[in-house]
């Protein structure tokens, strides 16, 4: 899709995709370079955010099996929120 073309919903739903992927990306770069454990909040909000923003645009594309997997990731990431909060 190039940007001449595209509208004003087409380029808030890829702009989130963007956000979602740059979100999961640094968290996951960040625990891999040991600056962030996967227990921080940054990283579980990261992941939570950033697969709630998959979930749109995934969904958005009829993409279902990535919506599927993207609305399980963020499930995990609500119930590490959950205890971690015990």
């Amino acid at each position: 899709m190039q940007l001449d073309n595209m509208n004003i919903t087409e380029i808030i739903i890829e702009t989130i995709g963007y956000i979602g992927f740059g979100l999961i990306l640094s968290a996951y770069l960040l625990n891999i370079r040991h600056k962030i454990l996967v227990s921080s909040p940054f990283y579980i909000w990261a992941n939570l955010l950033g697969g709630a923003c998959f979930v749109v645009n995934t969904i958005y594309h009829h993409a279902f099996p990535s919506a599927v997997l993207n609305i399980i990731w963020v499930l995990i990431a609500v119930f590490s929120l959950i205890k971690s909060k015990k």
